[in-house]
């Protein structure tokens, strides 16, 4: 498809390369002719320079043959602007980033007036992320599929755990447990595992089940899952505040160390349950002094990587909290994922995610699927994705264990109208179901490329 995107920063570079590497082709407009430069040297993609908000430069962009423009400055503003022009200049889908909390309240009736196909909103979405993983505290990693109803939850085996040299097969019948193991992450190695795959302490693990299910599963593999009474925030930003209003109903007491004066006025009025203090979040004595060893979460939420990475290992070393960090880059990944830092938070790889499955929805429209759900699991080395199937796909009525599936490919559940099926190999696949597939093949657009 053909896919402009206006503005450079973060979001915009991760999108124009991911989309880059599913083939797309890209077409960047931004002000900074440098910042347009950088991407086009290492990936393959056009670049216009000037404001995406006026006409002529869309029309240079190309909008007229455009399928989708995305817009990904940092003002929600000119975002929507860029969306309505390309609408009446190109009669494209357009998706906007629209990040202000006013604004939220409100998407729908934006969206409709505008007739926005998406409006994406980096830090709501984070800040969902965060509070599933607050409500689950021993997961690493919480994504919801089948609206809600099953979940695929990351974790890591600890020291003394009955999963310690378990092979996959023995989990049904050694814990009475009907989760389904769908990844293992060793090292920089990811393993679609089969029955005989042998789990070490160590191993971070991704499987798929209900929210009993998994907590059920977490008691007898020996993990804790305390629920969480105190979280203590650093960083007083938009993050913190959605975070803040998605946890109003929990009964966790909640500290956060905001270094702006007036930005703390402004979240003691917005948000009367939490305590606001104001002071450096980098300062030893002064997280000693609030609590720190006894807090229960603590999430690192400030506007700079090394500041989250310091403040998550400083933790670490002086309690036993369940860790957030919010990381932006994500150069240096193999060192970061070496780190204890908890449950790594990254809001423009969501953003991606989301537009990512928007994106191969849409090219996919005609065909015998639709991806409703994709999720990355290891950066790029997996993903899962939840496709609804339609009438004529031809893995219609043949039990599982007759197609012939890629391999590192595994079938992890099918939702039958709210029923929830872990497959086995005489299950089917019927038209209006459902399907998760998790796998090492990334960039499947149709439940079809699943067939050899």
């Amino acid at each position: 498809m053909k896919i402009i995107i206006v503005g450079c920063g973060k979001v915009g570079t991760t999108l124009a390369e991911q989309l880059n590497r599913e083939n797309h082709d890209i077409t960047l407009i931004d002000t900074n002719e440098e910042a347009i430069q950088n991407i086009s040297d290492s990936a393959d993609v056009m670049g216009v320079t000037g404001n995406g908000a006026v006409y002529q430069v869309q029309m240079e962009a190309g909008i007229q043959d455009a399928d989708l423009l995305i817009a990904t400055t940092n003002s929600d503003e000119l975002n929507m602007l860029c969306c309505l022009i390309a609408k009446k200049a190109g009669n494209c889908h357009t998706i906007a980033r629209i990040r202000n909390p006013e604004y939220s309240s409100e998407i729908r009736y934006i969206r409709e007036e505008l007739n926005l196909s998406l409006a994406i909103n980096p830090e709501l979405a984070a800040a969902r992320e965060i509070a599933r993983l607050l409500r689950f505290p021993s997961a690493i990693k919480i994504e919801p599929f089948a609206k809600g109803r099953i979940e695929l939850l990351k974790f890591l085996i600890p020291e003394h755990s009955l999963l310690n040299d378990m092979r996959v097969m023995d989990v049904v019948n050694r814990l009475k447990s009907n989760v389904l193991i769908c990844v293992v992450e060793r090292g920089n190695d990811v393993v679609i595992p089969d029955g005989n795959f042998v789990m070490k302490k160590g191993d971070k693990i991704s499987f798929i089940a209900s929210h009993q299910e998994s907590a059920d599963f977490f008691k007898k593999a020996g993990v804790d899952n305390n629920i969480v009474k105190s979280a203590m925030f650093v960083g007083g930003g938009k993050l913190t505040h959605y975070l803040c209003r998605l946890l109003e109903d929990t009964k966790i007491k909640i500290k956060i160390i905001e270094r702006d004066e007036e930005r703390c006025r402004q979240l003691s009025e917005l948000l009367p349950k939490a305590m606001i203090i104001h002071g450096d979040g980098t300062d030893e004595q002064l997280l000693l002094e609030e609590g720190i060893r006894q807090t229960e979460a603590f999430a690192s939420l400030t506007g700079f990587d090394e500041e989250n990475i310091m403040l998550s290992l400083y933790a670490s070393s002086q309690s036993k909290a369940k860790l957030i960090t919010k990381v932006n880059k994500i150069a240096f990944e193999n060192v970061i994922n070496s780190l204890n830092l908890g449950s790594l938070i990254q809001p423009k790889m969501l953003t991606a995610e989301i537009i990512l499955q928007y994106v191969r929805a849409m090219q996919n429209s005609m065909g015998s699927s639709n991806i409703e759900t994709l999720y990355k699991i290891a950066a790029d080395k997996a993903e899962a994705l939840e496709f609804r199937v339609k009438e004529g796909s031809p893995v219609l009525g043949i039990p599982l264990e007759k197609l012939k599936l890629i391999d590192n490919l595994l079938v992890a559940c099918i939702n039958r109208g709210g029923t929830i099926i872990t497959p086995r190999g005489k299950d089917t696949v019927e038209a209006g179901d459902t399907v998760i597939v998790v796998t090492t093949h990334t960039g499947l657009n149709d439940l079809t490329d699943i067939l050899r």
